[in-house]
């Protein structure tokens, strides 16, 4: 899952989660929006999504470098989504949109597995207590029925910057996520009820990150989530 990496102080938190393990890198996850049994019960709900309406640039801004083609891959020429990644690299110099974008595919892959496992060590240190309450919650739920779950990314088809802006200080940035999803649960006698253990699902999701970009803490933060399809 995450590779073993050498920390980069730039790196989207939980990039690697080794690097979260030596660093203690904490992360505030949002609540789903889709129902449980889109996807056999990846996340509780209900939850919501940030809207990112446009913002004009605030005070200091200045033009990024030229350079037409910088974020190519990664969002769509014209969108908000590009607009909005100038906008965050004008106001912070350091950011790194390529390494973001990877950061954010660990991060998918980790939380959603994670919480299918119902690993709760490993998403006590991943979310932030209220989130991690309402995950145990649903993962409890889940274990009085005598259910399990299991959920395994198979590929991530593509991650692309849907849109961006920064606002009052706080960079915003939203990933729409492709994903090839194995997704059941399955009752106390094993059998799958919800999903399927074998066949993958296409999933199409909208993670939103948020970083105070004045704050010295690098760490981007998983502040909502919104499964499309």
């Amino acid at each position: 899952m995450p590779a073993n990496e050498p920390f980069d102080p730039s790196i989207l938190v939980l990039a690697a989660l080794a690097a979260f393990v030596v660093w203690k890198l904490w992360s505030v996850l949002g609540v789903r929006t889709d129902r449980e049994n889109s996807a056999a019960g990846r996340f509780p709900s209900p939850g919501r999504r940030i809207g990112l309406a446009p913002q004009p640039p605030g005070p200091g801004f200045s033009p990024p470098p030229a350079n037409q083609n910088r974020w190519d891959g990664l969002a769509e020429p014209g969108s908000k989504g590009w607009s909005g990644l100038d906008v965050i690299a004008a106001a912070d110099r350091a950011f790194d949109a390529q390494t973001f974008v990877e950061g954010a595919k660990k991060a998918y892959e980790l939380v959603v597995e994670a919480f299918a496992k119902g690993d709760r060590e490993l998403l006590r240190n991943l979310l932030a207590k209220d989130v991690y309450d309402s995950f145990a919650e649903a993962i409890a739920a889940r274990e009085s029925r005598g259910e399990t779950a299991e959920a395994k990314v198979v590929t991530i088809e593509k991650a692309g910057v849907e849109d961006a802006q920064v606002e009052r200080g706080r960079a915003q940035v939203t990933i729409r996520f492709a994903v090839k999803l194995i997704s059941a649960r399955r009752d106390n006698a094993g059998v799958v009820i919800e999903g399927d253990a074998e066949r993958p699902i296409e999933i199409t999701d909208l993670w939103t990150f948020a970083r105070d970009i004045s704050s010295r803490d690098p760490n981007w933060k998983l502040v909502a989530t919104e499964t499309i399809h």
